[in-house]
């Protein structure tokens, strides 16, 4: 299987994961975890797994003048993204949430056209309004859709975290010439976890651990090895080969995954809605990522 081939498959992955964690991680906060307490784990978490991999397979160092790159990658792709989206989340509902991270693939488009020189073509722009279609039927067919003056702050918080992650993938690419994913994954949750430690510690040391059941225990393993470790691993993996915008288009498959991982527990049903809704979804990612628009990503 050649390079390209694993990078889509990589993004897949990374996404049927986040897709997953829609059901799973709801079980835990704010029940048993509360957002920055749970976001302390998966930091903590994830940062000792990469530098443990990193040490164990790797040796390879940075040069000191992408030291300061590095730490932006870790306040946007780390501090701020995942800080903001738990906090907004808190003060907003999932479905607002929902919406609003599909402008996350606009943004990224915008941004690598305008920051990276990323050429801008006609497919690119069709792929991403046909993705956002499709996502957009699959959330606003559910109900409860409310942005309005009670959550605009927490609607805020979470557009500045799309917006976040959309330039960290952007202003990470550049890095991807030079090292191999695990070094820079490795260093991005560092300085992320510097911003993280002083925010989270409080929340973290009032989880009762002694008192949450096997179950939950379980779910937030995975939100820690899973949703954080393996699917920051795999979307950097992609990074190296993909562009930012291709890489960003993969979200519009997560309400699509969500959905059959709802269907496969009994939870949701299939409707001709939902099929077209997917069909858009598969189309539009196709055309953004499709070879003959990113012949020089491959190299």
């Amino acid at each position: 299987m050649n390079r390209l081939w694993l990078a889509h498959l990589a993004l897949f992955g990374a996404n049927l994961i986040y897709g997953i964690n829609y059901t799973v991680a709801k079980e835990v906060m704010p029940e048993y975890i509360l957002p920055f307490g749970f976001i302390f784990c998966r930091v903590t978490g994830a940062l000792i797994l990469f530098w443990l991999l990193h040490a164990l397979f790797y040796r390879e160092k940075i040069e000191k003048k992408d030291v300061p790159r590095l730490m932006l990658c870790g306040l946007f792709g780390v501090s701020i993204n995942q800080l903001l989206f738990f906090k907004g989340l808190n003060l907003s509902v999932p479905i607002n949430a929902s919406i609003i991270m599909t402008t996350n693939p606009i943004l990224v488009l915008i941004m690598a056209t305008v920051i990276a020189k990323e050429k801008l073509t006609w497919l690119k722009s069709l792929g991403v309004g046909l993705g956002i279609s499709g996502a957009l039927i699959i959330i606003t067919f559910q109900q409860g859709f409310q942005l309005g003056a009670s959550t605009w702050f927490g609607d805020l918080l979470i557009f500045i975290n799309a917006t976040s992650y959309g330039l960290y993938l952007v202003i990470v690419k550049p890095l991807m010439k030079k090292y191999k994913p695990i070094t820079i994954i490795k260093w991005v949750f560092l300085f992320g976890y510097i911003a993280v430690f002083p925010i989270g510690w409080n929340e973290f040391t009032q989880i009762q651990w002694s008192e949450m059941p096997v179950i939950v225990i379980w779910e937030t393993v995975y939100v820690i090895v899973a949703t954080t470790f393996l699917a920051y691993l795999f979307n950097i993996y992609a990074l190296k080969v993909l562009s930012p915008t291709v890489a960003s288009s993969y979200i519009y498959l997560q309400p699509v995954l969500a959905g059959i991982f709802a269907v496969w527990l009994g939870k949701d049903t299939i409707t001709w809605l939902k099929v077209i809704a997917a069909a858009l979804i598969f189309l539009g990612v196709y055309l953004v990522s499709k070879p003959g628009n990113n012949r020089a990503e491959a190299k």
